[in-house]
């Protein structure tokens, strides 16, 4: 779609429009450094294309530090085309190399020259602390290399003042997530998809057999990737660096592990880091952990370890969109710079792009080793930062379970009830707020088959065991139902009186969130649901208001991008032709939009966004346009109710009789495929950090005053626990009943719609871009423990 449709949206207005973005005249170079991480191929196209659009040079630096020191072939300007069909390829297509030669002074100075050469004053470096350390080095000795050059006769002054300094600007990409100052650094997610594919498929083996599996998982220093794949896969232990296992952990150990096989567990899990250690600061391995559960245990235990797998593969749809995201970003930082700006580093923070400088995030991973090596490691866990803490704070209180004789009993039941269509994730989210509720002294109730279930009675206590293994599983174990509460209200007023309830967590998608308004407004005549009612998000769509992100967009998302990748394939092979895909969303447009984003689409259709026949003709133009060049394929993704009348049928019939003699077409309907599989380790992991938050606030409502048996009538007692920028927020539903569209059944503002032109951007059309929030660079900020992470 061409720009106008965006300036004058009415459902999505843009504001603070960047017009005057101007790269003229200005060269970037963008190079990856250190390990390779999927995703960097997505980073690298947005900076190119980015660089491009606002009409900037863009070089790429091969092979890293190396390549700008060895210059010469190794600096090569992009073009367009050159980065086509790279979003889906790991690793990094200009390579990645360690550099010797970029440490001394001598080869930095090489450096400098072969960037002067082609005027390239601005760096865009994609790697770990060692490199973006090495760029900052790099960008303060600049005028005094510069000059030196200057003095040796190699340029002229007039060059040195040309190019007087050198602006940098940082995107992490790790694996290991193991930079502060970042919620997720790209690579991460992708690698969290290869151990959870990894363990998913031995748990099947360990529960034939009746074996104990130890995993080893990469971090060397850091042990976020072994943490959040315990998490996502309810492991029985887990070894990380921050946070040694106390003296005597052997016996703890195997303690548990006897005590899961009494409760009927066929199968243990165990995930070590590869750099766990003990509190004397002495290596844990996975075969001393193999040993000690042979000898101690008898059990068949085999040892796993995954390696360079874990690098490897296709990058995840939140990868892409993330790098995708922080590119477009850090080119609009370079441009934006003066000679006084300190190096920065493009981070997420929630869900909200950030600018923070590179050496006080430098400086906080290199504290966090420290506090390591001194065995301050409860001050190394807050250093990792507030996404790591509540990740080890949840997998604690999910994993451990106290003897009934030690938990204070609270006297207080709370239902668990999944609403809506099936979403990724919604067992992972059930497992989190059945064994927190025990944990906090609540006895826990499953209602079978939605509020049609509940109404009948379906409804039985669950305890901890009964959740066991939850986590992998798709679906809805629990069954789910679209009904609405509305003709049910008596039954199910009569079954909350009948078992007591005093308080309720809804697990669900649209009809949760209108559920819970139903039975907050019938409060009136039915004082059974006087009673605290919290609703956590789960759907494909994406469409609650009240929080950015869904559990189980994300699932949906990968089965689009996986779809998408599959598809581009194949028209590899038969030159110049068009799919035209049909994602879920009912009205709303996150799928559409943001699988546009994650597979590199050439337009996205959307019921926020109007269009017109004038629109598809542009699109087919554009796609003519693209077809005389070497990338002779096109993408389009609809929503499937983003028009009555330019249906997918329509659309395709349109694109084949403009295209024809052109390109031809073919269209794919993905339809329940997005909801269905087993879900994504960020569903898994999201799902559980917001059922645990959301039994948090259940305990602290029941054990307020008018919670003695007095009713719970404010506002605030029925809420939605999302996710809006950098935080977890609860909103009243009440208050976000004015901010939605009913007749829809999507929010009013929609955060996504500020990336929708990014898509474009990166497909070659005008788009008018809304700069990240402030925009502003920002300081490292130490969070308290109440501060939760948003992801």
């Amino acid at each position: 779609m061409d720009d106008r449709d965006v300036s004058q949206n009415p459902r999505g207005s843009f504001r603070k429009f960047l017009e005057h973005l101007s790269g003229a005249g200005k060269a970037i170079g963008v190079l990856t450094s250190g390990g390779d991480a999927q995703g960097m191929n997505a980073a690298v196209r947005a900076v190119v294309r980015m660089g491009i659009y606002v009409g900037a040079k863009v070089y790429f630096i091969y092979e890293g530090y190396q390549g700008m020191v060895d210059g010469g072939s190794n600096i090569v300007e992009a073009d367009w085309e050159s980065v086509s069909s790279i979003l889906q390829v790991g690793g990094t297509i200009i390579g990645s190399a360690r550099c010797k030669d970029f440490r001394s002074r001598e080869g930095r100075l090489k450096a400098a020259y072969n960037l002067i050469q082609l005027g390239i004053t601005n760096l865009c470096v994609i790697g770990g602390d060692g490199s973006l350390t090495g760029a900052n080095i790099f960008r303060k000795e600049w005028s005094g290399l510069l000059e030196q050059l200057a003095q040796d006769g190699k340029i002229d002054k007039e060059e040195v003042q040309k190019h007087s300094y050198l602006n940098v600007v940082g995107m992490v990409g790790s694996i290991d997530n193991d930079f502060c100052g970042t919620d997720m650094t790209i690579g991460t997610d992708s690698a969290l998809h290869r151990i959870i594919e990894v363990v998913d498929a031995i748990m099947t083996t360990a529960q034939s057999h009746q074996r104990t599996f130890v995993l080893e998982v990469m971090g060397r220093h850091c042990g976020y990737l072994a943490l959040v794949s315990a998490l996502a896969c309810g492991a029985d232990w887990v070894f990380l660096p921050e946070s040694p296992p106390e003296e005597g952990w052997q016996e703890s150990m195997c303690v548990k592990l006897s005590e899961n096989r009494a409760r009927k567990k066929r199968l243990n899990i165990i995930i070590v880091a590869e750099g766990a250690i003990d509190t004397q600061n002495k290596p844990i391995t996975s075969e001393q952990i193999k040993e000690l559960v042979v000898t101690q245990l008898g059990y068949d235990t085999r040892v796993t370890i995954l390696g360079h797998v874990q690098r490897g593969g296709t990058p995840s749809a939140f990868d892409r969109i993330l790098a995708s995201r922080m590119g477009v970003e850090a080119v609009v930082a370079l441009l934006q710079a003066t000679p006084e700006t300190p190096a920065c580093v493009v981070s997420l923070s929630g869900n909200q792009a950030v600018r923070l400088p590179l050496m006080e995030c430098v400086q906080m991973t290199q504290d966090v080793q420290k506090a390591m090596d001194e065995r301050r490691f409860k001050d190394a866990v807050k250093l990792r930062g507030r996404n790591f803490e509540s990740n080890l704070n949840t997998y604690k209180r999910l994993a451990i379970k106290l003897p009934d004789s030690q938990i204070p009993k609270s006297n207080c039941n709370v239902a668990v009830v999944n609403v809506g269509a099936p979403a990724a994730g919604m067992n992972a989210a059930v497992r989190a707020a059945v064994r927190v509720g025990i944990a906090d002294g609540h006895r826990m109730f499953a209602v079978y088959d939605g509020f049609e279930g509940f109404a009948r009675g379906q409804i039985k206590e669950i305890g901890w065991s009964g959740v066991g293994g939850w986590t992998g599983q798709g679906g809805s174990i629990l069954g789910t139902k679209r009904t609405l509460p509305g003709k049910f209200l008596q039954d199910i007023a009569a079954q909350m009186r009948a078992h007591g309830i005093n308080a309720l967590l809804v697990i669900g998608g649209f009809e949760a969130f209108q559920g819970s308004l139903v039975m907050a407004d019938a409060r009136g005549s039915h004082p059974e649901f006087c009673v605290p009612i919290c609703v956590v998000p789960a759907t494909t769509d994406n469409n609650i208001p009240g929080t950015d992100l869904s559990v189980g967009c994300d699932t949906g998302l990968n089965v689009i991008v996986e779809t998408c990748d599959r598809i581009k394939q194949s028209a590899s092979g038969t030159k110049r032709r068009v799919f035209i895909i049909e994602t879920m969303g009912g009205y709303c447009g996150y799928l559409a939009n943001m699988g546009g984003l994650a597979a590199g689409a050439d337009a996205a259709y959307i019921f926020e966004e109007p269009f017109d026949i004038r629109d598809l003709q542009s699109n087919v133009e554009h796609l003519t346009e693209k077809m005389k060049t070497t990338i002779q394929r096109g993408l389009v993704l609809r929503n499937e109710s983003c028009s009555v009348n330019y249906t997918t049928d329509f659309i395709y019939q349109l694109y084949s009789e403009e295209g024809r003699g052109v390109f031809d077409c073919r269209k794919n309907v993905l339809g329940h495929m997005q909801q269905g599989g087993a879900p994504s380790p960020f569903d898994r992991n999201f799902g559980t950090k917001l059922s645990a938050r959301a039994m948090q606030w259940v305990t602290a409502k029941l054990k307020e005053p008018q919670g003695a048996g007095k009713r719970f009538v404010a506002d605030d007692s029925v809420c939605v626990l999302g996710i809006s920028k950098r935080n977890l927020v609860f909103q009243p539903v009440a208050e976000l009943k004015k901010d939605t569209d009913f007749e829809h059944r999507i929010p009013k503002e929609q955060w996504w719609l500020k990336l929708r032109p990014l898509m474009k951007i990166l497909a070659k059309y005008k788009a008018s871009l809304e700069l990240s929030d402030t925009g502003q660079l920002e300081h490292l900020q130490h969070r308290g423990p109440e501060e939760l992470a948003a992801i």
